[in-house]
């Protein structure tokens, strides 16, 4: 099984900077594309920026320029530096994880979710 666990999110005013981490741990042989997703109250989920193993990054419309996201592979880890945040930026964050893990002697892909962290811009 792989964890994922979000952190960082938090109360900022508009123009501000928050940075978000992403963990996962567990039986990982590999990780291939992270994402960050968010998720506004009466709205869908939505891909904010992917990262693949090559460290090639795609970013949505809204937050290029802004937001930038990178990872530490000896790590596990997947950030999101979150810069000029407006309030409708304002959302529940969340990673997912999806590579390889080991189960029966064999590779077997995975894609996990963490649980979430609320950032809250106010105006």
């Amino acid at each position: 099984q792989v964890q994922v666990v979000e952190s960082g999110g938090g109360l900022v005013q508009a123009g501000g900077s928050l940075r978000l981490s992403c963990a996962a741990s567990g039986r990982i042989h590999s990780i291939n594309t992270v994402g960050w997703y968010r998720q506004a109250p009466g709205k869908q989920r939505e891909l904010v920026a992917s990262i693949t193993s090559g460290s090639s990054t795609d970013y949505a419309e809204a937050v290029k320029g802004r937001f930038t996201i990178s990872r530490d592979n000896a790590e596990n880890a997947v950030y999101l530096q979150m810069n000029s945040l407006k309030p409708e930026d304002t959302s529940v964050y969340y990673c997912n994880v999806a590579g390889r893990t080991y189960r029966d002697y064999a590779l077997w892909p995975f894609s996990s979710w963490g649980q979430g962290t609320q950032v809250t811009v106010s105006s």
